[in-house]
């Protein structure tokens, strides 16, 4: 009997990798992709896809049962920077597609949920390097707020109700096939597409910014690898630390230099470095090493290798 799988906001930056990774494991058939909208893009294209918005719970409801959906994985979000201009609509998105999907597994209508948190819910109190998993958290965005209210929604289900959801708090994420959505973080990807367009970048974070970062395909290998393990390995229910590697953008440009000699770097802080001076710097995240053997493969060397080789095709 194999697993059937729903993503919702499918079409979103990790989603779209997500989906056609969980295609490859579990067969085409069994993973239906979802989202706000119907785009023509592979995610559509490749497989069974469903309109859903992650707001209205009946339609959820209508997908698990039509499906006989097993496993729910929730990617839809308004994120860190575009949530600051609409923070109203991104509390009603961000918590309660969340309550709508823990409820249904709360009256057994699902197995297994993964939600991703985000190293937003960590505030300007909290110890900047090797932030431990359990710290001071007073997030000072509306994004980040929303995501540590979910994870203690998250493991209160787990407490009180037995619901098996699980979390990781997602790092800055690299990727080369989706553009950027929205995030703080959005800079280390936007500046690979400008240097091979322009040659040039003006970053929206000052040079000394130092952030938690990850190549999308150690998040994605992660994000599947806690959802595979046994349930008793999974010992913390509000959200897992994840570390990749931590750079600041003039790190970042001297690397691309070493590719594109002539690439040239300045900087503009604008409101969204006040966002990133909130956050870590880097993150200790022994605990997900330890309980479900959590381990990154990429560095800033090799991502930005693989960055440069594929944008430029």
């Amino acid at each position: 009997m194999s697993t059937r799988i729903l993503i919702i906001g499918a079409c979103g930056q990790i989603g779209t990798e997500l989906t056609h990774k969980l295609r490859k494991i579990y067969g085409v058939e069994n993973v239906i992709a979802s989202d706000i909208r119907k785009l023509n893009n592979d995610v559509v294209n490749s497989g069974p896809f469903e309109v859903v918005n992650a707001l209205d719970y009946n339609q959820i409801q209508h997908l698990i049962e039509q499906y006989d959906i097993d496993e729910v994985y929730l990617m839809a979000a308004l994120l860190s920077a575009t949530a600051e201009k609409n923070p109203a609509f991104a509390w009603d998105l961000n918590m309660n597609s969340l309550f709508h999907v823990l409820n249904l597994a709360k009256a057994g209508k699902i197995k297994k949920i993964f939600w991703p948190s985000s190293i937003a819910v960590f505030g300007p109190t909290t110890p900047k390097h090797n932030t431990p998993q359990y710290t001071i958290a007073e997030p000072s965005t509306v994004y980040g707020i929303s995501k540590q209210a979910g994870e203690r929604w998250c493991e209160y289900y787990n407490h009180i109700f037995g619901v098996d959801v699980r979390s990781i708090r997602y790092p800055g994420l690299i990727s080369w096939t989706t553009p950027p959505g929205g995030g703080t973080t959005d800079y280390a990807v936007d500046i690979y597409h400008k240097a091979l367009e322009d040659g040039k970048y003006e970053c929206f974070l000052s040079e000394e910014t130092a952030l938690p970062m990850m190549y999308m395909d150690d998040a994605i290998r992660a994000t599947i690898e806690i959802m595979q393990a046994p349930a008793e390995n999974i010992k913390i229910r509000s959200s897992y630390n994840l570390s990749g590697i931590s750079f600041t953008p003039k790190e970042i440009a001297a690397e691309i230099k070493k590719h594109i000699p002539d690439f040239a770097i300045t900087y503009k802080p604008d409101f969204r470095q006040q966002i990133a001076d909130s956050w870590p710097a880097s993150i200790d995240d022994s605990s997900a090493r330890k309980d479900w053997g959590w381990k990154h493969e990429f560095d800033l060397q090799e991502m930005t290798k693989v960055m440069l080789e594929n944008l430029s095709k």
